[in-house]
């Protein structure tokens, strides 16, 4: 089958071109931005494969059911700007049997900076990304959205290698996006917190990725990171517990 390529872009611009070049085996690229007021739109156009589309924020979930709804294609290898398809998972994609799967899992490489972590659960980090649009689609949680799948799911060779955080700056810059988000999505659904699992519950996530997922073994960088996740945890918990104490008091 024909393959259709989704990105979804903010200020992408120093992303967006390996990440494209690393997708010249498709038929098609659909960018859907929204909003970028950096050189992400002219670096896109000067790909031949590229149509690039506006859409106001919906939401993780929505927005790449927006772009997979905009291809002209119905397999769809979904890529965020900061990741890019290596050349035995560009093989395996090829070999694609749309036949007998309805979509097909991959890992990711991921880095910190330079750093290739390959503990603290970072690896091998299976996502599945390629799919068959009218068996499959995303769910449309505001953030931390996955691929819901009606059909088996197959495991591609190959890494989707992932450039997750420049450095600490940019790790905490998002971390207060996404537990915002997190908070919110947990208030929406009814979910309370205390003073105990705000202590607990980053302790946890800290054990967890140190300890249990062997983060040790990435040295300074898994100490690093095993502690930025335990405040991340603690910052999410938190900001619960403040949407619920300002809903009470309304």
């Amino acid at each position: 089958m024909p393959i259709s390529a989704t990105i979804i872009t903010l200020n992408e611009e120093n992303n967006i071109g390996d990440c494209l070049a690393s997708l010249d085996f498709v038929d098609e690229i659909i960018v859907l931005d929204s909003g970028s007021s950096d050189q992400t739109e002219e670096l896109c156009l000067a790909y031949p494969k590229v149509s690039f589309y506006h859409q106001e924020w919906l939401g993780y979930g929505k927005q790449k059911n927006r772009a997979a709804e905009l291809a002209r294609h119905d397999l769809i290898i979904n890529l965020d700007a900061d990741e890019r398809v290596s050349p035995e998972l560009r093989r395996s994609i090829e070999q694609f049997d749309s036949s007998s799967f309805a979509a097909a899992r991959m890992a990711r490489k991921n880095y910190f900076g330079s750093r290739w972590i390959r503990h603290c659960g970072w690896y091998p980090d299976y996502s599945t990304r390629l799919y068959d649009r009218r068996k499959c689609s995303f769910s449309e949680r505001a953030v931390h959205e996955s691929l819901q799948a009606a059909g088996v799911i197959g495991t591609l060779a190959g890494n989707l290698v992932h450039y997750t955080y420049n450095g600490v700056g940019d790790y905490l810059e998002r971390m207060n996006r996404y537990s915002t988000l997190a908070a919110e999505e947990y208030h929406r659904s009814g979910k309370t917190t205390n003073i105990l699992q705000m202590l607990l519950k980053p302790f946890a996530t800290f054990i967890k990725m140190y300890l249990l997922r062997r983060g040790f073994l990435d040295g300074r960088v898994g100490l690093l990171i095993s502690l930025l996740y335990a405040v991340y945890t603690f910052c999410k918990y938190a900001k619960l517990s403040e949407l619920n104490a300002e809903a009470n008091r309304k």
